[in-house]
């Protein structure tokens, strides 16, 4: 019999093993699980051509960790497996046809566009603690075995290692697609020295379609399955602390944390499922504000009403750079409703990176 370790685990009992697993997991809110292998090497050439090109923009730490996203075993010694887990956030409250409701939001200057995950508690936390539950179930079962939870949180390929475990495929916008869930979702892992028995990769179904290109507000995804950050919305509003490119900023629009424009328009999003979990309904008023209801909070009020959201994180200077920047967008826009009263309210007390954005706002109206 071929024993695993001292564990007492052949190959039908870790057979066995992902069935519980797969049971855990659904009970902790996931969707899917899968098992994927360590060996990544054929995805390092990729990871290097975009790190060379510049395509992380100022996220240094992607470059500082190099290849090891791609070597999992450098990563967490020991490991021989990476348990693959989606979780999917669409709020249970979002109604049908939400993606033209969306867009709606998107066509009204005024009004403040966030991205869909964004509006809900911290994926991070709702996903560590779950991931983490599910490895203590697991040694629960087996005993103690090495292991260490991720949620977008270590130099890890989630999108590559989703694929190769069947959780589904990397569109053209680079994110990863469901047949049967499209891709508004969460991915995290957990990675084990326990050789699980491997799960199936998924095939690709973008076929010729480009909708996800061909929509984005700032051309940011330069090749299929290519995305240069340092154009990406998500990127200059979430993790660009710096002024936001003079050249970009009308093609922010309203937007004023992340963008969800490629997801919005993509075939395959019309199966997206809705979570379960109320961790992801949206907090008022973060699912209807308006640029000016979001301007007029102080910074005590902005940490108060962001606690716990991954929000939080950007700073208050940072969230009022880009309300700024929507606003100035509305005014060339011809909606005023108080906005450039506000600005020149506000302007005095701003610190040198939001007067700049501020002193551009007020003068595009």
């Amino acid at each position: 019999m071929n024993v695993v370790g001292d564990r007492g685990l052949d190959a039908r009992a870790l057979l066995a093993l992902l069935g519980q697993l797969r049971g855990w997991a659904e009970a902790e809110g996931f969707s899917q699980i899968g098992v994927a292998d360590v060996d990544l090497g054929s995805a390092e050439a990729g990871l290097l051509a975009w790190l060379s090109n510049g395509f992380h923009g100022s996220m240094a730490y992607m470059a500082a960790h190099g290849l090891k996203r791609a070597r999992p075993a450098e990563l967490v010694p020991g490991t021989v497996r990476v348990i693959t887990a989606r979780m999917d956030y669409l709020p249970k409250s979002a109604p049908e046809g939400w993606q033209a409701i969306e867009w709606q939001r998107l066509a009204r200057p005024g009004d403040a566009a966030l991205s869909i995950y964004a509006r809900g508690r911290d994926y991070h936390k709702v996903l560590r603690a779950r991931l983490q539950r599910l490895a203590d179930r697991l040694a629960a079962a087996v005993g103690p075995f090495g292991h260490r939870v991720f949620t977008d949180s270590a130099p890890v390929l989630e999108v590559e290692l989703a694929s190769r475990s069947g959780i589904g495929w990397r569109g053209k916008h680079t994110l990863t697609l469901h047949r049967e869930g499209g891709s508004m979702f969460f991915l995290g892992e957990i990675y084990v020295d326990l050789p699980l028995p491997l799960t199936a990769a998924a095939e690709p179904h973008c076929g010729t379609c480009t909708a996800c290109m061909d929509i984005c507000p700032t051309q940011a995804i330069v090749a299929p399955y290519r995305l240069d950050a340092r154009r990406c919305i998500s990127y200059l509003t979430i993790e660009h602390d710096g002024p936001i490119p003079h050249e970009l900023r009308a093609a922010i629009g309203n937007r004023i944390y992340g963008c969800d424009d490629c997801q919005l328009a993509c075939p395959w999003n019309k199966y997206a499922r809705r979570s379960a979990l109320p961790d992801f309904e949206p907090r008022e008023p973060l699912g209807k504000a308006t640029l000016l209801e979001l301007w007029r909070w102080s910074e005590a009020e902005f940490l108060q009403r962001t606690e716990g959201s991954a929000i939080r994180r950007i700073g208050h200077e940072r969230w009022r750079r880009n309300l700024a920047v929507a606003m100035g967008n509305a005014l060339r826009a011809g909606s005023d409703d108080g906005l450039r009263a506000a600005l020149r309210a506000g302007r005095d007390s701003a610190g040198e990176l939001l007067r700049e954005h501020v002193d551009w706002a007020l003068a595009q109206g």
